[in-house]
């Protein structure tokens, strides 16, 4: 019979939907596996990158389901935010119609995979089922004071009059009419994530181990826990009077530079500048400059070349007495800190890059040990402190803790701990997106909405043109009553960031959906699945996704929802997928439609080859040739199960009384099922276990031995089974009726060793190799090793035998 993946695959995805097969079981008893992969945008196509992640994932839950556990294995859809608004500019279609119909689309695509998904669990985070109890968190948040609001900085297009994400900036103009952008001023809501900034550093300990290493490492870096210096630089009396402001706040990490201070840099929206800019103290060209710098998305600066402006006014140095002038910078960010830094030249090298530009002192306080001060650039390491009065001597954290302990002594400043992690702006201007449940009240203020009202859902009847957010001119949507005083109110036209709809859904999935209506998750059902067992993602997600999901997940706790502090007890973040060296993408036109692929050569081929290409932490670059090699590998495999007698049961085997061939096909099998137990239980290295599966079906053809064959056969279509399921359902339910899905026991006797090869050399020289039993004597090697080389022998002495176990023997001769 031909191999035909077409109706292989359709009759087996056909059985597994009839029959419920990925369903978890909701007993609740059975040891429990939960396999979650991140859940993709619904953009209208599957790409390579989803077949790699799904695959993965689908290998590690068909394997544990085999095992006997209770597997949840779900997926979902991100259906929130800004694709869907630029395709309702751009195509004329409402972006609900938009997602909904690229949700169908993507959901047979994934379907063709033979993907192993649970369909009971199935939702788009756009549900208004889903809405409702996330709104519901956000309010419960707010009555906690984890939920507040105040002015920030967003990006402007003045002639869109709309908000952009940093993505829709491009070269600080609006990607849709090129008109430069500004940071404006506007009432945003925050999470305070940033009460849980401890927390989050300390739990990584909990996930070293099962989590990537260089991941672990980036979260730690972003969330930046520091200790140093905070205090007040006060203006002089003359620059006080000007400004209307007496002071600003700084923090440092390195006090021990502080005498080292020859100017401050404050943010182009300090409000120092802004006092300046509103009492008309600065010129026109200094305004235009600012205005530019202001205009540049957070994102850019750090990368851009140092860019200032002088202010005009001066700070009094809190140690030295000195007046030092005040810049502002376009380094200097208000998202970080109090938006304001002591410069120091010598000792930070943004700071020299910016004095060296400007012409300001470079003025070194902390000196190395030995050697001396690099001719260019600044000094960043731990020194000496010189030139800094009582400090002089001092090294290091000692001058550190000396300086700050100065400061607490006199008033001046303290020792603070800070983070560089930024509270959570979870405010969008725009329309896709779960509105905020906040009510703005001419008596009561910002109030929320009341949670027997939720979900508050948007509304349909819009057009999404780009100007603005459509809420805010809806002529009925936004217009309410107050919850608590009942007068005419307004609502919040603000949505949520879609990071927040990430944040939870791995939870939403540990319930069956009958329950939904009710409760976003069960108790029980949280208790039993959670944490996520395995969770497969880009590295791409390292930091914001998975910290604020390890935030949800911690404040939900404290919310009395769950009892669990962190969601995902084991990380694979996977390789991206390449053609031509670059990152498969329609701009530059590599990319691989898996749909075409599927239909010339079958889901379990693309499978197969996505998973032997490259481990799956690596990048994998795609490779026509090896898809062939994948194709012609499965037509082997069905072919070879041609031959093999049908049977219910492992055969048994008398493994002594077979020949050498049949003998090395069992080992070889056989090291293929040990390595089947490493892979999918903790390394992830597919492609180790396929090359040893070919190697396996390879040596069965070298002997003919029936019984041999069926147990081959048994056994590599029970590892190949999450890796290419259709075939091997289709042939395991042929030649086994499925028996041999359950566990196979390993057989040590096929490891045994019948005889040791070893090389026989006469002065150093090989000369034969000898086979002797593996636990032959020294003498009964060294006698068969002289039986093998006679002619080398003959007419001259031994006079040396050197025997090397297991490996060979040397007769020095005269």
């Amino acid at each position: 019979m031909k191999y035909n993946p077409s109706e292989i695959e359709k009759k087996w995805q056909r059985y597994w939907d009839e029959h419920g097969s990925f369903e978890p079981e909701e007993g609740n008893e059975k040891p429990k596996k939960y396999v979650l992969s991140m859940f993709p945008y619904p953009s209208g196509r599957i790409h390579m990158g989803h077949v790699r992640n799904y695959a993965i994932g689908d290998s590690i839950a068909r394997y544990w389901r085999k095992k006997g556990h209770n597997v949840l294995h779900p997926i979902g859809w991100d259906a929130f935010g800004m694709p869907a608004e630029n395709a309702a500019i751009k195509h004329k279609v409402h972006p609900k119609k938009w997602t909904y119909e690229n949700i169908d689309y993507m959901r047979k695509e994934l379907a063709a995979l033979g993907l192993s998904f649970s369909k009971d669990r199935e939702f788009a985070t756009c549900d208004p089922l889903y809405t409702k109890y996330e709104q519901a968190f956000f309010i419960d948040m707010w009555e906690k004071g984890l939920v507040y609001r105040k002015k920030g900085y967003l990006n402007w297009c003045p002639h869109d009059r709309t908000v952009l994400a940093n993505e829709q900036v491009i070269d600080g103009c609006c990607w849709r009419c090129d008109t430069p952008i500004v940071q404006k001023e506007m009432y945003q809501y925050y999470i305070k994530i940033t009460d849980y900034a401890d927390e989050l550093l300390e739990d990584l300990k909990k996930l070293e181990g099962g989590w990537p290493q260089q991941v672990i490492a980036m979260q730690r870096n972003w969330i930046g826990k520091s200790t140093g210096l905070e205090f007040a630089f006060r203006l002089d009396e003359e620059s006080a009077q000007k400004t209307g402001i007496e002071s600003f706040e700084v923090f440092t990490t390195r006090p021990d530079t502080i005498c080292g201070v020859t100017y401050a840099a404050v943010a182009p929206e300090h409000p120092l500048v802004e006092a300046l800019m509103q009492k008309g103290l600065l010129d026109d060209t200094a305004k235009t400059k600012i205005e530019a710098m202001r205009r540049m998305p957070v994102r850019e600066r750090n990368m851009a070349e140092k860019e200032g402006v002088p202010l005009g006014i001066e700070a009094v140095h809190p140690v030295t007495g000195e007046k030092v002038p005040v810049w502002t910078a376009n380094f200097v960010l208000m998202e970080y800190g109090s938006g304001a830094v002591m410069a120091v030249p010598a000792h930070d090298s943004r700071d020299y890059d910016f004095a060296k530009k400007y012409g300001l002192p470079v003025k070194p306080v902390v000196f190395p040990k030995e050697g001396a001060l690099p001719e260019n650039g600044a000094y960043t390491e731990d020194g000496v402190v010189q030139g800094c009065g009582e400090f002089d001597g001092l090294y290091g954290r000692e001058a550190r803790d000396a300086i700050i302990a100065w400061f607490e002594k006199k008033g001046l400043g303290k020792r603070v701990i800070n983070f560089r992690l930024k509270d959570w702006g979870v405010s969008r201007q725009r329309y896709w997106g779960a509105p905020i449940p906040m009510i703005h009240c001419p008596k009561c203020g910002v109030v929320p909405e009341a949670k027997e009202n939720l979900p508050v859902t948007l509304p349909d009847d819009v057009e999404i043109t780009g100007e603005g957010n459509p809420l805010d001119h809806h002529p009925t949507w936004k217009f309410t009553k107050c919850p608590r005083c009942g007068s005419d109110a307004v609502r919040e036209t603000d949505t949520l960031d879609t990071f927040v709809q990430s944040s939870w859904y791995f939870l939403r999935y540990t319930t069956p959906r009958r329950f939904w209506e009710e409760v976003p998750f069960t108790e029980e059902d949280v208790g039993y699945w959670m944490p996520v067992d395995q969770y497969i993602g880009g590295i791409e997600h390292a930091i914001l996704h998975l910290l604020y999901a390890r935030f949800f997940t911690k404040a939900l706790r404290d919310l009395g929802y769950v009892k669990i502090d962190e969601p995902f007890s084991r990380l694979l973040t996977q390789g991206m997928v390449l053609k031509d060296g670059a990152k498969m993408s329609k701009s530059k036109g590599n990319v691989v439609d898996p749909d075409e692929l599927v239909a010339r050569y079958g889901a379990d081929t693309a499978r197969l080859f996505i998973l032997f290409a490259a481990p799956p932490t690596q990048e994998l670059e795609w490779n026509d040739s090896a898809v062939e090699g994948a194709h012609r590998f499965l037509r082997k495999l069905y072919d070879r199960a041609q031959k093999v007698e049908p049977c219910e049961a492992l055969p048994a085997i008398d493994h002594r009384g077979l020949g050498k061939s049949e003998k090395e096909a069992r080992k070889k099998v056989y090291e293929a099922l040990k390595r089947g137990e490493e892979v999918y239980g903790e390394r992830f290295t597919f492609n180790t276990l396929i090359a040893a599966c070919m190697e396996a079906i390879n040596a069965l053809d070298r002997q003919s031995d029936s019984k041999v064959w069926q147990e081959g056969m048994w056994i590599v279509l029970n590892l190949l089974e999450p890796i290419v399921p259709h075939i091997a359902w289709e042939l395991s339910d042929r030649l086994f009726k499925r028996n041999n899905f359950g566990l196979v026991e390993m057989k040590e006797e096929v490891f045994e060793v019948d005889a040791v090869p070893m090389a026989v050399s006469v002065n150093g020289k090989p000369r034969a190799q000898i086979e002797v039993a593996p636990d032959a004597d020294k003498e009964a090697i060294i006698a068969a090793a002289k039986a093998a080389v006679p002619k080398w022998l003959e007419g001259k002495t031994v006079v040396k035998e050197i025997v090397v176990p297991n490996k060979l023997v040397n007769l020095v001769v005269k």
